[in-house]
């Protein structure tokens, strides 16, 4: 990280940021240019490895990708605020958390990890635990993302 006096290395910091932010930027490989898709998400963190959960329909592009190429690179970003430079323009910036990892897509099967998955994600997205079923589950694709390398960076507004 070039700007090590923005980096953030406390995990209890980079959770909070990952808690803020509602939408997860999924980069995955697409033939000659990288294809980035914005999802909302659940996650947990174990012994030093990030755990995503998204959701969507059963067929489409980004599963057609994950399956012939599961690594992918994943970004969220919270409290992002204009800095006024005021009258000049070099002297404008920007407040913002974010964190940037690497790791591994799978499509989910186990139902149970399903059901997990989608917990985790209704109560990242709405702070409310709800009741998923299997019949629930069944009905969308379970993506899981394994981050095991990232950074975190922060610039405060003051």
């Amino acid at each position: 990280m070039r700007r090590k006096d923005r980096e953030v290395t406390n995990i209890i910091e980079i959770l909070q940021i990952i808690e803020k932010a509602k939408v997860l930027h999924l980069a995955l490989f697409d033939a000659d240019y990288p294809y980035i898709v914005p999802l909302h998400y659940g996650y947990e963190y174990k012994e030093g490895i990030l755990i995503f959960y998204m959701h969507c329909a059963k067929e489409g592009h980004k599963l057609d990708l994950i399956r012939s190429n599961s690594n992918v690179c994943i970004e969220v970003e919270s409290d992002v605020e204009l800095i006024s430079g005021g009258d000049v323009a070099c002297k404008y910036g920007a407040s913002f958390a974010s964190v940037i990892g690497r790791g591994r897509a799978e499509l989910t099967e186990d139902v149970q990890e399903k059901i997990r998955g989608l917990s985790l994600f209704m109560k990242n997205q709405t702070g409310r635990e709800f009741n998923i079923n299997e019949e629930m589950a069944s009905t969308v694709e379970v993506i899981k993302v394994v981050i095991s390398e990232f950074t975190a960076k922060s610039r405060s507004k003051a």
